[in-house]
């Protein structure tokens, strides 16, 4: 048949099945994105797998930044050790794990911004708060676009993937007294020198300050006061005496990468605050002895007594004839004792008095080793009965019971006499003086001690009292972290990631 040029016009004006040229088309473009979606969807597998993983590794390492000298030997060892993950899609093996799957860096500080570079890494094991970690770059071959690579000459054949997260390490203290000292030097612990008396000398006439300015407090003004315990509202003086000598919940937390300190001596606020464990309220704490938030200890043996009878210990209270309060370490006695401040453990001669007066010459106690045992077994005496009775060595009855007779409360906190401070180490270049002053900020914790309070604060004789603190130190107060508690202390460890 011949084509005349009317079939070839009408052709032309044809419409039908035109669509099917279009499917075609578009079904070619839907098959390649469908494809290329594929190879793009196993690039962004991998990368979120390896995120996680780096964020995990980050978080590990940060978990052992706790200022410590071996916190970087630690970190890195539990990065390697302790994290193991897995990928899907990249060459190579599947497993992640281990030093060669990712690079580590630790730092002190992070800038401000997240878009900012970071400064030069730290090696220094107690400047080590945040942990930097650099995923290995796994590749991602592409099947479908290396196809159509192939068919096109254009295109990418796989996709290098990589991860970055930075993590950081602080333990909060919470619910603590805002008390600190230096430390005699950097490798005094807490657990190796329990029952080592030290004296916190916190101000008055005479004592000897910590720094220029600086008597050994904390500065509180910081702090989250829980609204609802008993320093809800409270300011000034009366907030730092109700930190200092209330029980509860107080929710004041410290950081031990970091404390401000207060200057000032706080007389009149110090020896107060810390005596109504003593079933002592006198001056800021005058009224307060049937608060219950001030309830004194279940044993109150002291050493002083009311003036001309009566329940309650007025101010610049008599001595006891036949009573005392914890003796010191010999080396108080002898000036043998380190710095003035650090005792040996050794209070023998002391307790031997102890003994002499309050059980004629018997020790009920002898397997009691510190002063802090000694007050524990004292205080297992029959809920309510007298901790002492009979005549002392002068064959007086004995002037105390060791119950209180004050307050019309008491403590079910066995722990009632003991604080927590915050020791520091004062001198980190070594030069003989320390590194602050009266009014100072992010001053690095070393540890937060446990610490016993042996007699009440102010009451050895001169005028105006010297309001020395002393403390028997019970041990470590450094917790577990997680919300772990001691008695009279919460500690909680937050790692989080920054980046």
């Amino acid at each position: 048949m011949m084509i005349s040029w009317s079939h070839i016009r009408r052709f032309g004006r044809e419409e039908r099945g035109a669509i099917l040229v279009f499917w075609g088309i578009s079904l070619a473009v839907i098959l390649i994105i469908v494809a290329l979606s594929f190879d793009f969807g196993r690039a962004a597998s991998t990368q979120s797998e390896l995120q996680s993983y780096t964020d995990q590794v980050a978080l590990a390492a940060a978990g052992e930044l706790d200022g410590r000298l071996d916190a970087i030997t630690r970190a890195r060892g539990a990065a390697a050790a302790l994290i193991a993950d897995k990928q899907t899609f990249a060459t190579g093996s599947q497993a992640l794990g281990g030093a060669t799957s990712y690079t580590l860096d630790f730092y002190a500080t992070l800038p401000g911004s997240d878009t900012a570079p970071l400064a030069a890494p730290t090696t220094v094991p107690e400047d080590a708060v945040y942990a930097r970690v650099v995923a290995t770059p796994l590749t991602v071959n592409y099947s479908f676009a290396a196809a159509y690579a192939a068919l096109t000459g254009a295109g990418q054949t796989n996709a290098t993937v990589g991860a970055i997260a930075v993590a950081g390490f602080t333990q909060f203290a919470c619910d603590i007294t805002p008390l600190m000292f230096c430390l005699p030097d950097p490798g005094y612990k807490a657990d190796a020198n329990v029952g080592d008396l030290i004296l916190l000398r916190s101000g008055g006439n005479g004592a000897g300050a910590w720094a220029p300015g600086d008597f050994g407090f904390l500065d509180p003004s910081k702090a989250k006061v829980d609204p609802n315990g008993p320093c809800g509202g409270l300011n000034g003086a009366q907030l730092d005496a109700c930190l200092m000598g209330a029980e509860g919940s107080i929710t004041q937390c410290f950081s031990m990468r970091g404390v401000d300190t207060e200057p000032g001596q706080k007389v009149g606020i110090t020896d107060a605050s810390f005596n109504v464990r003593f079933d002592m309220y006198q001056a800021i704490m005058n009224g307060k002895r049937n608060d219950p938030a001030y309830a004194p200890a279940a044993n109150v043996i002291k050493g002083v007594v009311p003036k001309g009878g009566g329940a309650c210990v007025g101010n610049n209270p008599p001595a006891s004839t036949n009573t005392i309060a914890m003796p010191k370490d010999n080396c108080f006695a002898s000036g043998t004792c380190t710095n003035g401040r650090f005792g040996d453990g050794n209070w023998s001669t002391g307790r031997q008095q102890y003994v002499n007066w309050h059980y004629n010459g018997s020790d009920p106690y002898s397997g009691a080793s510190t002063r802090y045992e000694y007050y524990q077994a004292e205080l297992g005496t029959a809920a309510g009965s007298p901790i002492l009775s009979g005549t002392g060595w002068n064959g007086q009855p004995l002037q105390e019971t060791g119950r209180p007779q004050c307050s019309a409360n008491v403590s079910p906190d066995p722990d009632r006499r003991v604080v927590i401070a915050a020791a520091i180490n004062c001198d980190t270049d070594g030069d003989g003086n320390p590194d602050f002053n009266g009014r100072s900020t992010s001053i690095p914790v070393e540890e937060f001690f446990r610490l016993f309070l042996t007699q009440p604060v102010g009451t050895n004789g001169s005028s105006p009292p010297t309001l020395d603190l002393w403390v028997e130190v019970v041990g470590s107060a450094g917790g577990a972290g997680a919300g772990s508690s001691t008695m009279g202390g919460i500690f909680r460890d937050v790692v989080q990631l920054y980046r």
